[in-house]
């Protein structure tokens, strides 16, 4: 023994051996240190000191744990190697890295060769979608649970080596780099960053918001439509190499516009239907679809071209509302596509994001060679910032605007009317930000009357603009409601087409909303009526009095006597008009004449 350190036989050897040395340290656990000149294994020496009483037994939670196992497989899926994560209490960790040999494992990767985490995964993915790099595994994990194609390398940001040739594997496509929030984390992403650029890939790297000192992104409290928020405006951001191209005039190919519906629908060009609630706004969407994948009808009367549909909606079922209107309205549902969702490579599938996964939709599309019409439902969904800002709303919007222009096809986008916006013009009453009226070609806007006492409802689509055509002008229409033929009880919506109209949308919208508004004063009116009466008939001029009071115009209320079941009796001479309910034979009593002498139905 000598101060602190003493030297004692190994396990399985000689009394005489001094092949194990014990050092007493403070900091080491259970205060000693270990180490074994022949082959000792220094945990069982432990072990068998403690049986002999020399050491405390082992606390429960106490030593290495294993924390994970991340596996590496090349391209053909083939397992290479992978790193071990083990953790202790108080929060240290280790990784050890551990090479296939025949059917077991064998500590060190020597040769092996090396590839990206989730490269398999890596390869499936989207090849137009931004693959997200991190230094460790569990948090390429985190982002791959979020449905983001991400990687990593073994050993984080001390395990990148040009000698690895990570960045080769990632030519060609756009990497986001997550550093951590330290220094080697930033070192490690602009490495990184400059090595993925040489190799022909485009990098761009993204510090997340709020993290901690030596946070990240399992430390982050963002979610995956934030992240996806954050990356696209750094995406967008112009690069170092940018420049602005001009094209002189000279150079130009004059072409016309590509119309599907001559004056309605263009190809390449953004179109927008809104409209209040009940209006039929995807119903009528879905009878556009109908005679483009039937090669059926317009609403005019003019032939529809025959091609395919893509269509996503945010709030309506494929299977039970979708399909079976689809189905009424005559579609060929062969030529009806519809966005199911974003499939993660292995098996799993989840929802499909119009502001985040526009790149995966263009993918899609190239196997639609003959798509003419996107239909994206709510077209609000593609911006996945504030949508009353314009730069956010144009932003969102331009990806989507970009593949119908480059697929050929006209797309259109459903939104909504602003409440308490009657009588405004139609295109200031979208939903939003200005700009989505300001980006779109061609707005389309649907209204409709509430029904008065034994009529039917009124509905009219009208042109509200038009940068391409002509605008103003519209058609009346109606929805039924018909049961598919085979599926018993299965009934849908459909568009009954009728007249043409002239006039521009604000006029039109007028005419028939101010209907809707009439209409529902009249029932007001009606109700208070029949409270009035309730107790009996009144003068006309008291009734009169009470309609200023509670604010009914009197033109409203004589209008809602039919509705309200009221009639109007002259009494004899010199008695006042009475006004009663229909099954009330009551006279007026005395004290409720209030001097009116001589009233009639249509005082003053």
């Amino acid at each position: 023994m000598s101060g602190n350190t003493v030297a004692f036989p190994t396990p399985g050897h000689s009394k005489r051996d001094r092949g194990t040395v014990a050092t007493l340290d403070p900091n080491a656990p259970d205060g000693l240190l270990v180490h074994s000149f022949n082959g000792g294994d220094p945990l069982a020496i432990k072990d068998e000191l403690r049986a002999r009483g020399m050491l405390p037994e082992r606390e429960r939670g106490e030593g290495w744990r294993l924390a994970g196992t991340y596996e590496y497989a090349d391209e053909t899926g083939t397992l290479l190697y992978r790193t071990v994560r083990k953790e202790m209490p108080g929060g240290r960790k280790r990784f050890v890295a551990q090479r296939r040999l025949g059917k077991g494992w064998a500590n060190g990767l020597a040769d092996t060769k090396r590839v990206l985490y989730r490269f398999p995964e890596l390869l499936a993915a989207d090849p137009n979608a931004p693959v997200y790099l991190v230094e460790g595994e569990r948090k390429a994990d985190k982002l791959a649970g979020w449905g983001f194609p991400a990687t990593a390398i073994a050993f984080g940001a001390k395990g990148w080596h040009p000698r690895h040739r990570y960045a080769e594997a990632l030519a060609g496509r756009t990497v986001v780099i997550l550093p951590d929030n330290d220094d080697p984390g930033r070192e490690f992403a602009q490495t990184v960053c400059a090595a993925i650029e040489a190799a022909g890939g485009t990098a761009h790297i993204v510090e997340l918001p709020g993290l901690p000192p030596k946070g990240d992104v399992i430390d982050w409290i963002g979610s995956a439509d934030e992240l996806r928020a954050l990356t696209q405006s750094v995406l967008n951001r112009p690069s170092a190499n940018s420049r602005v191209e001009l094209v002189r005039g000279d150079a130009l190919q004059i072409e016309p516009v590509d119309w599907l519906w001559p004056g309605w629908l263009a190809a390449g060009k953004l179109h927008i239907l809104a409209g209040r609630p009940g209006t039929g706004k995807t119903t009528i969407a879905l009878a556009l679809a109908a005679a483009i994948t039937s090669g059926g009808t317009w609403p005019d009367g003019s032939p529809a071209g025959k091609g395919s549909v893509v269509i996503w909606s945010g709030e309506d079922d494929p299977a039970d509302t979708l399909a079976p209107r689809l189905w009424v309205a005559g579609a060929d549902m062969a030529r009806v596509h519809i966005v199911r969702g974003v499939s993660d490579g292995q098996g799993g599938l989840r929802g499909f994001d119009p502001a985040g996964d526009t790149a995966g939709l263009s993918t899609a599309l190239a196997q639609v060679p003959d798509v003419r019409l996107l239909i994206i439902d709510p077209l609000v969904s593609a911006v996945a910032g504030d949508s009353h800002k314009n730069a956010e709303v144009r932003r969102g919007l331009q990806p989507l605007v970009d593949i119908a222009h480059m697929r050929k096809c006209a797309l259109l986008g459903i939104s909504h009317f602003t409440k308490g916006t009657l009588g405004s013009d139609p295109l200031d009453r979208v939903t939003g930000s200005l700009a989505f009226g300001a980006l779109a070609r061609l707005v389309m806007v649907a209204a409709k009357a509430e029904a008065k006492d034994g009529e039917q409802t009124q509905r009219l689509l009208a042109r509200a603009k038009s940068n391409i055509g002509p605008d103003g002008g519209g058609f009346i229409y109606d929805l039924r409601q018909d049961e598919l033929q085979g599926f018993r009880g299965v009934v849908a919506t459909r568009v009954q087409w009728g007249a043409a109209l002239d006039g521009t949308a604000r006029e039109l919208l007028a005419g028939v909303e101010a209907q809707g508004e009439e209409a529902n004063e009249r029932r007001g009116a009606a109700n208070w009526l029949r409270d009035l009466l309730a107790d009996g008939p009144l003068p006309a001029r008291e009734v009169k009095r009470h309609a200023d009071e509670a604010g009914h115009a009197w033109r409203t209320v004589q209008r809602a006597m039919q509705t309200a079941g009221v009639v109007s009796e002259r009494g004899g001479f010199g008695k006042p008009a009475a006004w009663r309910l229909g099954d009330s034979r009551a006279k007026i009593a005395p004290d409720r004449l209030c001097g009116a002498t001589g009233a009639t139905d249509r005082p003053g």
